[in-house]
């Protein structure tokens, strides 16, 4: 019956005849869809303003725990690896130390000379000159160039090349130029050696 009766009143409605100072003589069926609009109006009103930045403030904190979660799962896997880390680290180690051994000391450089010249006589070569440049400071080590010339045959320099890349110590070889004498055929080449120590820690 109260159905029949908003229906009524709705089909008589004059949306003029509305008095927005006099809400309570509408008739039910606009007041009730006043209040509809009222309401939806207000949770719109109170999503923008509340509910959409707690959405974004709980995206915001989701993304924190993904990042959070990557971050503990790296580290538990290195935690997890930890005894292979230090043992790799102790292979390092000792292969660090290795190579230190074959960086010669400032007092061992006569030592090195002696081993290149050594090498020269070996191999049947004519030695010209060995010559120690100044050093060079390059990071944590140093770099002393030794300047070689040596005079010989062919295969007697290609020999002489590969000792000094054999020896036991670092020893790296730039800059080589071979030139023919035309009344001898002999083959001179002058090169420069490369060797290498760390820098001292006071330097």
């Amino acid at each position: 019956m109260a159905i029949q009766d908003a229906l009524k009143e709705l089909q008589g409605f004059d949306i003029n005849d509305l008095d927005l100072d006099n809400i309570g003589s509408w008739p039910i069926a606009i007041k009730a869809i006043a209040w509809a609009v009222v309401f939806f109006a207000v949770l719109a009103l109170g999503y923008s303003q509340d509910t959409a930045d707690l959405i974004t403030e709980q995206e915001r904190a989701a993304q924190q725990e993904r990042s959070l979660r990557t971050e503990f799962e790296r580290k538990a896997f290195q935690a997890a690896n930890l005894d292979a880390y230090r043992e790799q680290m102790k292979e390092m180690e000792e292969s660090f130390g290795a190579l230190v051994g074959q960086l010669p000391s400032e007092t061992e450089v006569p030592g090195l000379l002696e081993d290149i010249t050594n090498k020269g006589v070996e191999n049947g070569l004519d030695i010209s000159s060995i010559v120690l440049g100044a050093e060079r400071t390059k990071g944590f080590y140093v770099e002393l160039p030794i300047d070689i010339v040596v005079t010989g045959s062919y295969h007697d320099i290609g020999a002489f090349v590969s000792g000094i890349a054999g020896l036991p110590r670092i020893v790296t070889l730039h800059k080589f130029l071979i030139s023919r004498d035309k009344k001898t055929n002999a083959l001179t080449m002058k090169i420069t050696a490369k060797t290498y120590r760390y820098k001292d820690e006071g330097a």
